[in-house]
């Protein structure tokens, strides 16, 4: 019987320029990681546990020394969150691109930013408990399954 995803990994190069994206950006914590010998974090909320566990160093790298980039076969993971506008304006103040959706049927308004790996991040929130303007769904702000508008400068 499975009960809850415990959580994501993500290989990345650059250990702090991630640790700024999901504490500063997305607003994770960092929390207690064991010892594993190479560099990492793992972050959570503030209600606690990890959500996402970040390896650096040599693990974090392909065989050949470079860097992974993307989340290949996997498209995306989600949060649920809170504050819609707010996250919309951390996107525009640091710079990133995003997407937003709006599922009409079940009420729930998405927001799609890419990490600084390359890592699709989807954000849920029940629309009928957010303020201010619902999602933008026009073109080129609109989510698109399968779109990749992943740009490394901007992350």
């Amino acid at each position: 019987m499975l009960t809850t995803l415990n959580h994501v990994s993500i290989k990345t190069d650059d250990l702090q320029r991630t640790l700024r994206f999901y504490t500063e950006v997305l607003d994770l914590q960092v929390t207690e990681r064991p010892d594993f010998g190479f560099p990492g974090a793992w972050l959570g909320t503030a209600q606690g546990g990890a959500m996402i566990h970040l390896y650096a160093g040599a693990p974090g790298l392909q065989m050949d020394g470079r860097p992974f980039v993307g989340s290949a076969a996997v498209d995306h993971f989600a949060i649920t969150a809170r504050g819609y506008a707010e996250y919309r304006q951390r996107f525009q103040q640091a710079g990133l691109d995003w997407r937003e959706q709006v599922i009409p049927s079940i009420r729930v308004w998405q927001l799609f930013v890419y990490d600084p790996n390359g890592v699709m991040v989807e954000l849920n929130f029940d629309g009928s408990e957010e303020e201010g303007l619902p999602p933008d769904m026009s073109p080129g702000r609109r989510y698109v399954p399968g779109e990749n508008f992943y740009r490394p400068a901007a992350s």
